[in-house]
Order: structure tokens, then sequence, then C-alpha cells
């Protein structure tokens, strides 16, 4: 070229290019992993959903800086509940994901007033309802939204008046669901708020008892008490406070008893000579504590068959063993002492790397389905209404989770799983949807069924509550 200067100047171009090119190129990586990892607790804006919001706000753990963030990534924040994601993503897709969230946690956040922040979180939760027809069910079952803003919904259970009482994750709060006069929708309540992981609701008694993570609550005549911010008794009874693992799901049995699981503090762990990993059931003033089933590494649902009154209950997996294995569980338990194999066996087949050395499978209970590896089966129930047509009814309904680190996603879905002689028969899907290609749209939690027969799953990613209603022929 015979002009030095214009030479010079188209270098410096095309350098500028291939620079901008490759961190266009990085950050759409970045992006990608995001929304593939993360996205699904902390929000696909970064604005916050069952995790905290990754913008400009106070940072518990640290500055958001590289280093730091590389940090937490890596080991994860186990009291938080979150995992760490060394063992699924390289040093590499780490970095990327780090200067992506300090990148963003730099932006200046922009003040509403209380007012405007009010009306703003109304007409976000309006726009965040996903397309409904995007859900697929069994001909002549539909889907609405029957309660919305239940921010973290968790476990739920339903009063004989209608009233369904939800618990919640980080939200700290209890809600109560009140129908309105068509009977469609609810109005949202909040009960109590302020609590610890308040995840499990049952009611015994007309009380409905609360279970928190360090502790069980009970609200006395709950059904005429919702509306006035009503104050509770502390249950004495001493139970694990371990932040992993920890919160209690809680469920009355046909025998006027509590039951209560305590989950392993650990991904996996001997924890066979503590309180942890088993099933405990006590009278409902906390008295009288005893150990149902052991071997349970968590058990986020559970309920009792409509007819033999037998405890069935779903029980999550460990990590880090691969995408494809051990599979999460569906358990029965017709009487107290079994031990369905944690952390010797999982699945009911495989041998735990580290801990089953001179124990064999066959000393354990198996599981009577295999529901796939990390689906993360919660909430169990079985429908006993009478909307529905007979072939779904006294049949199980498992909200599955979703997997959070298995390269493919898992679960997302509430499966039926059909019995004969409480055998499992079929397990297919019964509401499938709540995963869009690579879009998250919902965590399905828990199932419940109201009395007119209709049935209700909960959502802690979407914080609202759906209904199925049937009028097919």
């Amino acid at each position: 070229m015979k002009h030095p200067a214009l030479r010079a100047t188209l270098m410096a171009c095309l350098a500028a290019t291939s620079f901008t090119s490759a961190a266009e190129a990085k950050l759409g990586a970045a992006e990608k992993l995001y929304q593939a990892n993360c996205a699904a607790c902390h929000g696909a804006k970064m604005e916050g959903a069952v995790g905290p919001s990754l913008g400009d706000h106070a940072w518990l753990h640290g500055a958001p800086t590289k280093t730091n963030l590389i940090k937490i990534i890596s080991k994860g924040v186990p009291e938080k509940d979150m995992p760490a994601w060394s063992p699924a993503l390289n040093a590499t897709q780490i970095a990327l994901l780090a200067d992506l969230i300090a990148a963003n946690a730099a932006k200046p956040a922009v003040a509403l007033t209380p007012a405007a922040a009010a009306a703003a979180a109304a007409a976000k939760a309006q726009q965040n309802v996903p397309d409904l027809s995007g859900f697929k069910l069994p001909k002549g079952f539909h889907i609405s939204v029957y309660a919305n803003q239940v921010s973290a919904a968790r476990s739920m259970v339903v009063s004989d008046s209608g009233i369904v009482y939800v618990g919640s994750r980080k939200a700290g709060k209890v809600y109560a669901l009140v129908p309105r006069a068509d009977k469609q929708t609810a109005d949202v309540v909040t009960i109590a708020e302020g609590l610890e992981h308040p995840i499990g609701v049952t009611l015994l008694n007309g009380a409905l008892y609360v279970g928190e993570i360090s502790r069980v609550i009970r609200f006395d005549n709950i059904d005429k008490r919702y509306a006035q911010k009503p104050s509770y008794e502390v249950v004495k009874v001493s139970l694990p406070n371990d932040k992993w693992h920890g919160e209690k799901v809680i469920k009355a049995g046909p025998d006027g008893k509590l039951y209560i699981p305590v989950g392993a503090p650990c991904n996996v762990c001997d924890v066979e000579e503590t309180k942890s990993a088993k099933i405990y059931r006590m009278n409902a003033d906390g008295s009288q504590l005893e150990e149902y089933a052991r071997g349970v590494r968590n058990t986020v649902g559970f309920d009792f068959h409509p007819t033999t009154k037998v405890l069935w209950f779903t029980d999550n997996g460990r990590d880090e063993m691969g995408d494809n294995t051990p599979s999460c569980e569906l358990n029965v338990a017709p009487k107290a002492g079994m031990h369905f194999g944690f952390p010797y066996c999982h699945g009911g087949v495989v041998p735990d790397p580290d801990f089953a050395k001179g124990r064999s499978c066959e000393e354990f209970e198996p599981p009577v389905a295999k529901l796939g590896p990390h689906v993360a089966p919660l909430g169990l129930t079985f429908y006993t209404g009478k909307q529905f047509p007979e072939a779904y009814r006294n049949n199980v309904y498992i909200a599955e989770h979703g997997s959070w680190n298995r390269t493919t996603k898992s679960g997302y879905s509430v499966r039926l799983i059909t019995l004969y002689n409480s055998k499992v028969v079929t397990d297919t899907a019964f509401i499938d949807g709540f995963l869009r290609g690579d879009e998250v749209v919902g965590r399905p939690v828990d199932v419940a069924t109201l009395p007119d027969g209709s049935m209700i799953v909960s959502d802690d990613y979407g914080g609202r509550v759906y209904r199925v209603t049937y009028d097919g022929k």
C-alpha cells in the first residue's frame, strides 16, 4: 500500500473490529451460561427471583468483584441454598459469569417511590405470567392462574372451608389464599412474615402448623383468624437446625400425629448416628418424638394413601455422580423402622462410591418408582376429588421442581403416577410446559386439591399458584 497513514488506519480499524467481535462473543457466551444455569434462581435479567437480585445493592458475601464472584460461584453458599458450581462448570465458564455479574452489579439502581415500586411489582407480576397455551395437559383439562404474587410459594394445605395455606422459602412468609366469589381465583393474605424459610404447612384440629428450619409453630383456630395477623405458639420439640436441606415440611397423618422429616446436611455424608436423613412423627404438642424411617436424603413431599393410609414420599437423589445417575425416588413406608439406603445406596441399585464399602443395596428398601436423575421431586399428593375422571383418582401426583446442574434440564413438570393395588403402573406427564426449550417459566413445588375437585399447583419461581380444572367427557 502506497499510503502508510491510510494503511495504519485500516489496520487499526480491523483490530478494533476483531476486538469488538471477540468481546461480543464472550458476552453472548456468558449470557447463555447465565440463562441456562442462574436465571432460574436470580431472574432472567438478574432482578432476583427465588434468589437475590444481582444488581446494585448491599452484597452480603463480599463486594461483587470478579475475584470474589468466582469464589462464590465456585464454592456456593450452602447456608443460603446456593450450590457450588465448580463441579458443573469449568474455570473459564465461571470467569465469564463473574464478568457478566460484576458488570451488572456496577449499574446504578433507579430509585422508585413506594407507590411506583408497588405498581411496578404488580405490573411485573402480571407481565411475567407465562402464555398458558404453552402448558400441555391431557385432553379435557385446563390450567389458569389461581393466585398471583405468592412470593416463593412452596407447600400448601387446604382447609374444609376452601382456604389454601401456603408456606414460602426465602420470602419468610405464610399466606392464606382466600377464594373469591367466583371460586376461580383467590385473594392473597399474608398471615405471618419474618419467619425462617417456613416451607411446611399442615392442618390438625383446626390449627395451622408451620415448619421453619429451627422450629415448629402453631396458629390456633386459623380459619377464623387468618386476616388478623394472628399470634402463634411455639411447639416444644427439638430438631436439627442445619441450613443445608434443613427446611421442614410437615404433614398431619391419619393417626393424628405430625410427620416431619430432617434432611441430610450435605450432598452425601454418613449421618446414621444423628437425627438427620430421617422422618419423624410426634404428637400435636411435640411430645413423643420418634423416628419413623431412616436413610432418607431429602424428602420435601409426602402424603398418605386414601385407602390404605400408608405413607408415600419423594426423595431427592445425590449430586456429583454425573448427569444420568442416580435416580430420584418415590418410596412407600407401610411401617416404622424401614431404611431407604442413604448414604450407602441410591435409587435402590447404585452403591455410593464413598460410603458403600461393606454394604449392599439389597440391605435396604428399594423405591417403588425411579423418577429420573436430578428431576428434584418435591410435593406429592393423592387426588381424591370427584371432578377428574375415575382414571385420575386415588393416584399420585408429583411436582418435579427441575434440575439445577444437569447438562440437559430434566423435571419441570407435574407427573401422574398411576397405581394398581398400591403398585406403580405408569409414570406420565400431567402438566408439561414449565420448561420451554431452554427457558424456565416456572418450577412446580406442591400439588393439592380444592373442595370443588380442581387441583392447584404452587410455583416458587413465578410466585404464583395455578389451578387445573376438567370439563371434558
